[in-house]
Order: structure tokens, then sequence, then C-alpha cells
């Protein structure tokens, strides 16, 4: 099975160069770019196929899911675009990506509750990930994160769905002294990612992260979304 999803992911990656209308670089990172810099709802694209959309300065980039591996604490997603930049997503949250500037490896996340629990708790959830990053060499990088329920946005690059059918929650580094009315990043930290966001579907005893706000350094930024944009079951 492993070696057809890989003669699918090579056709993919083909016909993906092949179709682009436009393609440079932007931050040396996400290649495969539709348009000028305007908000792009998609190129043609294969109904066979599963695909994000991305969004990074403005700009769209698709990348096609070439496999789930099954994992205890949720199936880890693996996108592809078609330069080969791949990011590896559990449940909503960046856990690997290659082939960009900054590349996490070896991301280590502990068990957390679904998002449907963390949606009725008042109290935020603080936790510890722990993830290598090239270049550089920098092992063992631990960020203390917290995470809580937020109110819908006023803007985001959510396309196609109603945010007010979505659960959102945002995801920071934790305050040093852990301050109940603050959520400051530790000072003195060089590294420290703006604020993670979330948009979950929940509904019908299932839930799934629709899109997300992330970084993989503070100056690489991006959205990514499920496209085509259609949520079943969002409450």
């Amino acid at each position: 099975m492993r070696a057809f999803q890989k003669t699918v992911l090579l056709a993919l990656l083909i016909a993906l160069a092949a179709c682009a209308s436009g393609s440079n670089a932007i931050l040396q990172t996400l290649h495969n770019v539709w348009g000028d810099g305007g908000d792009v709802a998609g190129p043609s694209l294969n109904p066979n196929l599963t695909y994000l959309r991305v969004s990074i300065q403005g700009r769209a980039v698709f990348l096609a899911l070439g496999y789930t591996d099954a994992h205890p604490q949720g199936p880890i997603e693996v996108w592809y675009s078609a330069e080969k930049e791949t990011l590896r997503i559990q449940n909503g949250r960046v856990i690997g990506a290659a082939g960009v500037v900054t590349e996490w490896r070896s991301v280590s996340l502990p068990a957390l509750p679904s998002w449907a629990v963390m949606a009725k708790t008042s109290a935020p959830l603080r936790w510890v990930r722990t993830r290598d990053l090239m270049p550089g060499y920098r092992f063992g990088v631990k960020d203390n994160l917290i995470t809580y329920p937020i109110s819908p946005p006023g803007k985001s690059q959510l396309l196609g769905i109603d945010p007010q059918s979505l659960a959102w929650f945002e995801e920071r580094e934790d305050s040093i002294d852990r301050t109940a009315s603050q959520f400051k990043p530790a000072s003195g930290a060089r590294d420290t990612l703006p604020p993670a966001r979330y948009a979950v579907a929940i509904g019908n005893g299932t839930e799934s992260v629709v899109y997300a706000e992330q970084c993989l350094a503070p100056e690489l930024c991006f959205s990514w979304q499920r496209w085509p944009a259609v949520v079943a079951g969002a409450r």
C-alpha cells in the first residue's frame, strides 16, 4: 500500500508542478504559489485528492495529502507541496516541517484532551511541547504552552465557512510567572513564537480542525485550511 501511495504522490507532484500558473519563492519556502498576491481560491485541483490551502503573506499554495500514519494520540497527516515541502499535522497541530527555512523535527506532544473537552472547560490547559530545530542543530527545545477557548476572531484567512459555526482556540507560550491575568511570553526568549489559533468543527460526536494559524519561527507564519471549504457536523 505504501508503494502505491508513493507512486500516486510522485504523479501528484509532477502534475502540480506542470499546472502552476506562477511560481516564486516567498521567504525561501512554500515555493509553488498561484496568483499575484491576491486572495486565490485555487487552481484546478484533482477532486480525488485531499488538499490544504496554505496562505502566507497574502498568497496561496496547495499541499496534497500524501498519506496518514496511525498514532495512539491521533492520526498524523503528511502533506506535500509540488516543491516537496512537507508538513506533518496531528489533531490540527504542526508536529513536523521539512524543506522549509526552519524545520521542525522529532516533535513530541503529551496526551492532550480533545478539542471538544477543552471547549467546555473554563480553565486554560498548560502543557509542554518538545521539538528539534534545523538549521542550527537545536535539540530538545521545550515550549511551555497554554491553550484556551476564544471568541471567533474578527479577521482571519478562513474562506467559505462561517467563523461563528466553529469553536476557536488560542495557543501561546505560557508566562514565566503563570499569572492568571497575563499570558505574556517569558522574558529574554530569542525565538518566542507568536500565538497559534485553531478553528474546530465539533458536532455529532466528531471534531476536526479545519483552519489554523501557526508559526514555525517568529518570521515564518502561515495559515492553513482544509480544502475545499466544506464542514460537516459543525456546531
